[in-house]
Formats: C-alpha cells, sequence, structure tokens
C-alpha cells in the first residue's frame, strides 16, 4: 500500500529526515538473486531521495548566458547529497536518457565529456533514450563502457535472439533498502533513428516488458522504481505518439515511481497514476529533480517533490560551479570550440540570409534550410520562420561555425502530422503573415496561392499534388513555430507532435556536408505565388 502525495514545507522535511535511522553506503546487488537481500524494518522510517534528469542533450557546459552546466550541477547534487546523508537518508541520481545529440562541442566528442561528467556527478543509473541511437551501435557500446553506471533498457532485443542488448535492470541495496531500477526506451526509437543504427535492433513494447518483470523485481525490492525514455502525456493521449509513462503506470501494477525523458516537460508536480508517481526535470539540465520518500511498515509515501533550478537567469542565488568538474571539461570545450571552425562543404554562389532579404521574400538560403529539415523530419513539407535565419552563407568553403552564425538559436527540428484540412487552417495564419517580420515563413515542398488580405491560402499542393483534406500530411518546422513563436498557432500540445531532439544547425550540417558542392541554383525559390 502507498499513500497519495502529501507535500511538505521544507522546514518539516528537514525535521523529518533527521530522525530517519539508516546508514549510507549503496552497492548493486546480483540480478540472479529471487528475493531480497535484506528486509525493512517495520519500526522504522527508511529514507530514500530520488534525484534525476533527463535529456541532457550534450550540454555540458554552461550556455552563453551563463546558464545551467554539469559544473553548476554537481555543487547542486553534492550540496542535496551532503544533506540528505547527513541526516541518515539515501540518495539515488537516475537519468531518463537522451544524453546524446544537440550541442556540436558534445556531438563532435561523441558525448564524451558528458558521460564522463556524469560519472564524476556519481549517476547510479540512466534510461537508454532514442538520440543514444543518433550513433552507431560501436559507439554506443564505447559510451557505455566509458561509464561508471549501468545503461539500463528491458525492451531492447536482438532481432535474431530473445537476449537483450542492454541489462534490464539493476538492484541499489542500502542497510536497510532495496531498490530496483527498471529502464524502458520508447518503442519510437525505430523510426526516429537513421534506419542503419538499429538495423538488427527490436524495440519491443515496454509495457509488455515491465508487465512481465515488475513481478520478479517486487520479490527482490522493497522499492521498484522505472528509468523511462517514454513521454509524458497527459491523461495518456499520446497521439501518434508511442505510449508513455501515463500508459505504463495504468497498465503495470507495482511500478512505485517512474522517472521519466523524451517529452521533456517540466514537471512541477508529480502526476499520480495507479499509485505511481511520475516526474521528469525538463531538459538540458536546467533542473534537478528532487523527491524525497519514506517507508515504513510497507507503505511509500512522498514526503516532498520539487524541481531545483540550475542558474536560470533569474535565479537570485547563483550556484558556484564545481572546480573539480571545471577541470575535466574544460579541456573537452575547448576542443570542441576547434572543431566547429573546420570546413563542413562549399556553394558556388552566396545563399542569402540577410535580414532585408529572409524578411522580405523567399530566398535560396531559406529554401535549402526547409529542404534540409524537410528531409530529415521525413516530411512531406516544411516551412521555417525568417527570424530564425540570421545570416548569409557566401561563396566559397563553409565551416561549421558559418552554420552556427546562420542558427544560433538550438531550436530543434520537429515535425507533425496533420489532415489536409488542419494544414490549409494552419497555412492560413502562418502564410499570410506578413513581410518585414521574423514571422515571414519560407517553404520547401508545398505549392499555394498566398492571399494576404483574405488571409486565406487557396490551389494547394503537396509534392506535386493537390490537396486532399482527409490524408494524413507530414510538416516539418522548428519547436520554436511549434510553441507558438511569432505568434504561429501553438501545435506543441497537438497529440502528433513530435520534438526530435536535433539541433537545427547540426541538421543543416549535414545536409550541406552531405550534398556539396552546394549549387545556390538549384534552391531558387519556386511554387509560391503570395498576392
Amino acid at each position: 500500500m502507498k499513500s497519495r502525495v502529501l507535500m511538505m514545507p521544507k522546514a518539516a522535511l528537514a525535521a523529518a529526515l533527521s530522525v530517519a535511522v539508516l546508514l549510507t553506503g549503496c552497492t548493486t546487488v546480483d540480478q540472479k538473486s529471487d528475493q531480497k537481500t535484506v528486509e525493512t524494518s517495520v519500526e522504522q522510517a527508511v529514507r530514500l531521495t530520488v534525484l534525476h534528469t533527463n535529456d541532457h542533450h550534450g550540454r555540458f557546459w554552461r550556455n552563453n548566458r551563463d546558464e545551467w552546466g554539469m559544473a553548476a550541477r554537481k555543487t547542486l547534487v553534492d550540496s542535496i547529497r551532503a544533506e540528505v546523508e547527513g541526516q541518515g537518508g539515501n540518495v539515488l541520481l537516475l537519468s531518463g536518457g537522451d544524453v546524446n545529440t544537440g550541442v556540436p562541442e558534445s556531438d563532435l566528442q561523441n558525448a564524451e565529456p558528458d558521460f564522463l561528467g556524469m560519472n564524476l556527478l556519481g549517476y547510479d543509473a540512466m534510461a537508454l533514450g532514442n538520440h543514444e541511437f543518433d550513433n552507431s551501435m560501436e559507439i554506443l557500446r564505447m559510451q557505455d563502457k566509458m561509464t561508471d553506471f549501468p545503461f539500463l533498457s528491458a525492451n531492447i532485443y536482438g532481432t535474431d535472439s530473445e537476449e537483450r542488448l542492454f541489462n534490464a535492470y539493476e538492484l541499489f541495496t542500502f542497510d536497510d533498502l532495496t531498490v530496483a531500477v527498471m529502464g524502458l526506451t520508447t518503442e519510437d526509437t525505430a523510426h526516429l533513428v537513421m534506419k542503419a543504427n538499429v538495423e538488427g535492433i527490436d524495440f519491443r513494447s515496454p509495457v509488455e516488458e515491465a508487465r512481465e518483470l515488475v513481478p520478479t523485481l517486487q520479490k527482490k525490492a522493497d522499492i521498484v522504481i522505472a528509468a523511462t525514455h517514454m513521454g509524458h502525456y497527459e491523461d495518456g493521449n499520446y497521439g501518434s505518439n508511442a505510449p508513455g509513462d501515463v500508459t505504463l503506470a495504468r497498465e503495470v501494477d507495482g511500478i512505485d515511481m517512474v522517472v521519466g525523458g523524451h517529452s521533456q516537460n517540466p514537471m512541477e508536480k508529480p502526476d499520480f497514476q495507479n499509485n505511481t508517481w511520475i516526474v521528469q526535470a525538463h531538459e538540458w539540465g536546467k533542473y534537478v529533480g528532487r523527491a524525497d520518500f519514506e517507508l515504513k511498515a510497507g507503505e511509500l509515501t512522498l514526503v516532498n517533490y520539487e524541481l531545483i533550478p540550475v542558474n536560470h537567469r533569474d535565479q537570485e542565488e547563483k550556484l558556484v560551479e564545481d572546480a573539480e568538474m571545471l577541470e575535466l571539461l574544460t579541456p573537452y570545450q575547448k576542443k570542441g570550440q576547434a572543431l566547429v571552425g573546420g570546413r563542413i562543404g562549399s556553394v558556388d554562389e552566396r545563399l542569402q540570409g540577410e535580414r532585408d532579404e529572409v524578411r522580405m521574400g523567399y530566398t535560396n538560403l531559406g529554401t535549402l534550410m526547409t529542404k534540409a529539415q524537410m528531409i530529415r523530419a521525413e516530411a512531406d513539407f516544411g516551412l521555417i520562420n525568417s527570424g530564425g535565419i540570421r545570416a548569409s552563407i557566401e561563396a566559397g568553403a563553409i565551416s561549421y561555425r558559418d552554420v552556427l552564425t546562420v542558427q544560433p538559436f538550438s531550436n530543434q527540428l520537429a515535425y507533425i502530422d496533420l489532415t489536409g484540412t488542419e494544414i490549409e487552417d494552419y497555412l492560413a495564419v502562418v502564410a499570410t503573415k506578413s513581410i518585414n517580420s521574423g514571422a515571414f515563413a519560407h517553404f520547401y515542398g508545398i505549392e499555394m496561392t498566398v492571399d494576404t488580405e483574405a488571409n486565406r491560402v487557396t490551389d494547394i499542393r503537396i509534392q506535386g499534388e493537390a490537396l486532399n483534406p482527409d490524408k494524413i500530411y507530414r510538416m516539418s518546422f522548428n519547436n520554436f513555430s511549434a510553441g507558438g513563436g511569432d505568434n504561429y498557432p501553438v501545435m506543441n500540445t497537438h497529440p502528433n507532435y513530435v520534438d526530435t531532439g536535433f539541433m537545427d544547425a547540426e541538421v543543416l550540417k549535414e545536409y550541406i556536408k552531405n550534398n556539396s558542392p552546394i549549387r545556390a541554383v538549384d534552391y531558387k525559390p519556386q511554387g509560391i505565388t503570395r498576392l
């Protein structure tokens, strides 16, 4: 039996923690054991604090506004550990996955600084995310070997065998407590990454795997935690995505807590479903989630939960960056910055990206960028707001630094599946945005007539065929536009919306690299008649 969520003031929490009777010292337990290694005393209250992050996406270093970063995160985590363990409690630090992909300084070094930083932070376990498969299995195995903590996923199998490719779970034992941490990965991974990277891999249903595994874990452990990369979808409405954490909690009994990721929600309060607490800590190390539990007489109570910010701009008291972490990461940051200056391709003529060009009409650079995103998202057509195009690319050699100058905001590629009717309604707003504004949109893969006075679009053709009101089409754009940026319709709450996690500059870089030498004439805008 578990109680409902109970929130306590910090002062009351500190007082409660001070009476906990537990020694610290977490060690792993042999998974082959059939029973719990220790029994929980019914007389004593056992304290467990679960710290968690998710969707790190290469942000090992602070950003250009001195926010976030693993050095500040370590200062925070060390402080919480000292507090909890000093009061007799126990701490687990978990990740909901997607450590890879998002920042070139990390991507170009195969996330080595990120995983070594996680070692220094003392992570206990991590769920595998879909972006771990943006690289080859060889690189993923290399990353696995460099870590001091396990990569967990119970639902990833080889297609030619019945063997799991990674550990399904890990057991952690304290003096009077055993905790099972099970890993689960979205089955959408198979179509969210390059097909070559997942050949020979079967992403099975996380719900089905958990349903079979949890009864075994309940025999071995006092508390069962699922570290997942499946997404939190309100009331289980996952749309065209694979089922997420709410579905998991509702359909599988016996999971005490879900530490999630993938949908990148800033969940200030846990979702409570079927006696399971579901949490998620937004993205990029912006927060560390903290859940303080008490187990007494077989009843598990969530005493306190909070998302703790890591050096946000408006934060009054900033965390001092940990010196040991800075010493570890500084060489990687310097090396990464040097790497972004390397040549990635070339173009024969100037690609037009100046403010007075891209906001006043369609340009070859706008077309190229939109095509690159459309292809990466496997979409039918795409669009990009002109405010996201910040510079031209001159004729000659192109460096990654040039690309980052064009797209400096670290927006992420997204896509959405819509009916023809929904697309027509959406374009009536977006395609008719006025010139001389960042909202003016560039397109690829679509033809139409735009009537700016009547605020409507007509004669729509996608991939050369007339728009079918009932057909489903995929549209690529970025997460800024999807969230209502530039007063576009808010689409990131639509059940068919997907944020891929790929940084827009990285998408453009790969397209230029794979298609150089670029011929500017091939990207001459066409197909849009603006009245």
